[in-house]
């Protein structure tokens, strides 16, 4: 299958120049436009008590095309490749299970293909398997960060007619998960449902957002009907200039109950606040974050980004049934024009963890990262440190990546 996406993209590109000749859909191939976009990355991982340390040395190419507009409609097609390079590690199928995981398998798969029509007025109408992203994907996100992207096959529809006010509805009966299609957990299937409505006033927009997740039962998967629930929520977020400091804040809130089939009984809510100033090419911020637990089973985010939350280490991807409180402090700078770079940057935060619903602590963590970039290349150096207490164990992550896209 990736053999036949480089060869439809070298069709598509060599075919441009004459393309105009044929109409509107000669037109819309006439502007067609590569997708290149390629990621290779090393990551350590030293986890207690496991006396193996994963080494995982992995490429991914995202290849593909968006053509122009042929009756207000373009097409987007996009295969994604996941080349394990240095295989010392639990890619969760591959059966290395003496090493820690490192959830980047082996994968060959169509990423995107989607058609997006703009026919309405102030509407875009997107249908097939796409990326969906919304607010600050703690709650619906394509987990950017492992190599093989998390899509929908889906119909979106975004719409604003009125000033301020953006409307955006989904309906998905798949979830193309990280794990890549040869594994059990790898596609969530069911009739689910996105609403998100976002207001913006001069100093921050205002969120309504409700998600109906309705999951199949996979054979030996209880996580996936388990997963299933309605969330309602709100979320303010902005940022406004002080003198010579500019402060963002944001503050979530939603509520979630099973749903569908969904064997267990739970309520639980979610809050988060954030607070960051900025003076010229620094930062500091703080924050707290809490999800709910009744016991047995803890607020559940499983279409989140959720390497952007709780911690580098990836320690709390399922929130565990006591819920979690995570109150943490972050700083950084990004330079720009620092000799032949086009910008510099590091950041480092640090995080304590305990429990919600009874006194037990978690733990606490160490996040560090230089970044670079230079044209079209990203290099950056990433190091997480987990300092058990009550739950999991010590584990210790380092990254080097270097990414190209064009």
């Amino acid at each position: 299958m990736h053999r036949s996406g480089l060869i439809v993209t070298a069709l598509i590109l060599s075919t441009t120049a004459n393309a105009t000749d044929f109409g509107p859909i000669g037109g819309a191939i006439g502007e067609t436009k590569p997708i290149i976009d390629t990621r290779l990355r090393y990551e350590g991982v030293d986890q207690e008590p496991m006396a193996e340390d994963a080494e995982a040395l992995t490429l991914r190419a995202r290849l593909g095309f968006e053509t122009g507009k042929a009756w207000n409609t373009a097409l987007l097609v996009e295969g994604e490749f996941v080349w394990p390079l240095i295989s010392d590690y639990n890619s969760t199928i591959n059966g290395k299970t003496q090493y820690p995981v490192v959830a980047d398998p082996e994968s060959y798969e169509f990423n995107r293909v989607q058609l997006t029509n703009t026919s309405l007025s102030q509407t875009t109408i997107t249908f097939g398997r796409q990326r969906v992203t919304l607010d600050d994907q703690r709650f619906v996100g394509n987990v950017g960060w492992r190599q093989n992207e998390q899509t929908f096959d889906a119909l979106r529809v975004v719409n604003k007619s009125i000033t301020n006010l953006t409307l955006d509805a989904t309906y998905f009966n798949q979830v193309n998960r990280v794990f890549g299609k040869d594994s059990p957990q790898g596609r969530y299937e069911g009739d689910s449902f996105l609403a998100n409505a976002g207001y913006q006033f001069p100093i921050g927009k205002l969120t309504a957002f409700g998600y109906w997740l309705e999951f199949d039962p996979i054979p030996n998967v209880a996580a996936a009907v388990r997963d299933s629930s309605e969330t309602y929520g709100l979320r303010f977020a902005g940022e406004r200039p002080l003198n010579k400091l500019k402060l963002a804040y944001a503050a979530s809130y939603a509520t979630q109950q099973q749903y569908s089939d969904n064997p267990l009984n739970f309520d639980n809510d979610y809050y988060l606040l954030e607070l960051t100033g900025t003076y010229r090419q620094f930062y500091v911020g703080l924050g707290v974050e809490v999800l709910e637990g009744n016991g047995v089973k803890g607020f559940t985010t499983p279409l989140a980004t959720l390497h952007k939350f709780q911690g580098w280490a990836d320690k709390f991807l399922t929130t565990p049934v006591d819920g979690i409180d995570d109150r943490y402090v972050n700083a950084g700078f990004t330079l720009k024009g620092v000799g032949p770079l086009d910008t510099l940057g590091a950041a480092a935060s640090y995080h304590t963890y305990e429990a919600e619903r009874i006194s037990q602590d978690y733990g606490s963590e160490i996040d560090l990262q230089l970044q670079a970039k230079w044209k079209r290349f990203i290099g950056t150096l990433k190091y997480a440190d987990y300092s058990a207490d009550g739950l999991f164990t010590d584990t210790e992550k380092f990254w080097v990546q270097v990414e190209y896209v064009w």
